[in-house]
């Protein structure tokens, strides 16, 4: 299948570039979320007519992602969990609980746009990935401890 593509999209391509994608790549993911029309001559008149209007909406959108990395970049979270002496936490640490404690901070992040390089199961200090936009990436630390000893 053919697309072509309304936003970048990492590993795909940039806005108005014709790609072939995989059937049910385009059918439920790409033409769903709006961030790709079915290639075919109206579309691609269609997108040529408002090529404009689409690079300007993304270039808000990048702006918009550009301010809040400058909010988060450096920022440390610290998340308390129950841990044994070896340091093995009883549960593990998931996106989600990053995004609830970016949220206690004041930050509004979705939970699709964290990406943790792997399991967080032992204390200690990881590094987490933000996308924010596309072409916009933050890194931020989160610090696993036991208790506020630990955390000072």
């Amino acid at each position: 299948m053919e697309v072509i593509l309304l936003e970048r999209i990492a590993r795909l391509g940039g806005i108005g570039d014709v790609v072939k994608v995989k059937n049910g790549y385009g059918r439920n993911f790409l033409i769903p979320q709006k961030k790709a029309l079915r290639a075919s001559e109206e579309s691609k008149k269609l997108f040529e007519e408002r090529r404009h209007i689409i690079e300007e909406q993304n270039a808000k959108a990048k702006g918009a992602a550009e301010e809040i990395t400058k909010t988060l970049s450096g920022m440390t979270l610290t998340l308390k969990r129950q841990a044994s002496q070896e340091g093995k936490l009883y549960g593990s640490v998931s996106v989600r609980d990053v995004a609830d404690a970016l949220k206690e901070a004041g930050h509004v992040v979705p939970k699709s746009q964290i990406i943790l390089t792997g399991t967080i199961k032992t204390i200690g200090e990881y590094k987490v990935r933000l996308t924010l936009h596309a072409e916009v990436t933050s890194t931020i630390t989160v610090n696993v401890v036991r208790n506020e000893q630990e955390a000072a």
